[in-house]
C-alpha cells in the first residue's frame, strides 16, 4: 500500500494525486504483483481498478509499465469482498465477508501469495489476524488529513523489518513480516 509519511493512504475526497508512481516504482510494483496468486480487494478499490485497468493498455499514452500492469490485472485471479456487489467481471469472484475459514481456503489454493488492497479490507484482515506481511510504500509527503491506512487495533501487531528500498522518486519501501507465519496476504 502507498502511504503518506503521516499515515494516510488517500487525501481528502479520495485524492491519490500525491502519489509519486514513476516508471521505476511502477516497474517494481509489476514485478511484485505479477508473482502473486491473486488480488484481494474491497468493493470500492475493485470498482476503481475495474474502471481503468481492463483497457488501459489500449491507450498509447499508457505505454511501458502501465500497459504491462493492465495485462497483469486482467489475468490475475481476483476476489472482491462486498455485501452488495452482484457482478464482477475480469476474472473476479465475489466473497461476502472476511472469515478465517474463507481466507484459509484462498491461501491454500495454488499460485502464491495474495495481494491485499484497501484500508477497510486491511482493517478486517487485521481484526482476524490474517496479515503475514506488510509492504508499505512511504511517499515523501505529509497530507495532514484524509483516510488513515491503519485504524486503532485492540492489540499490538509485532513486526520484523525484513527489507527496505529507496526509489529515485523518494518513495521508500518498508517490508515487514510477522514472526512464525507464512505469507498469505500482502497489502
Amino acid at each position: 500500500m502507498s502511504v503518506s509519511l503521516d499515515g494516510y493512504f488517500e487525501g481528502p475526497d479520495h485524492d491519490l494525486g500525491w502519489q509519486l508512481v514513476d516508471d521505476d516504482l511502477h516497474t517494481h510494483f509489476n514485478q511484485e504483483l505479477a508473482r502473486m496468486g491473486g488480488f484481494l480487494s474491497g468493493r470500492v478499490t475493485h470498482e476503481l481498478m475495474a474502471s481503468f485497468w481492463p483497457t488501459a493498455d489500449q491507450d498509447p499514452a499508457n505505454a511501458g509499465p502501465m500497459a504491462e500492469f493492465a495485462a497483469i490485472w486482467r489475468e490475475m485471479p481476483k476476489t472482491v469482498f462486498s455485501r452488495t456487489l452482484r457482478h464482477a467481471g475480469w476474472n473476479t469472484a465475489i466473497a461476502r465477508e472476511v472469515t478465517p475459514e474463507a481466507i484459509a481456503a484462498l491461501t491454500t489454493a495454488p499460485g502464491g501469495d495474495l495481494a491485499l488492497g484497501g484500508a477497510d479490507l486491511a482493517a478486517s484482515f487485521l481484526a482476524h489476524d490474517l496479515i503475514d506481511e506488510f509492504r508499505l510504500y512511504v511517499h515523501p509527503v505529509v497530507l495532514g488529513r484524509g483516510t488513515l491506512l491503519f485504524r486503532p487495533t485492540p492489540h499490538p501487531v509485532p513486526l520484523t523489518l525484513t527489507d527496505t528500498r529507496r526509489f529515485a522518486s523518494g518513495v521508500t519501501l518498508l517490508h515487514y513480516t510477522r514472526a512464525g507465519t507464512a505469507a498469505s496476504a500482502v497489502p
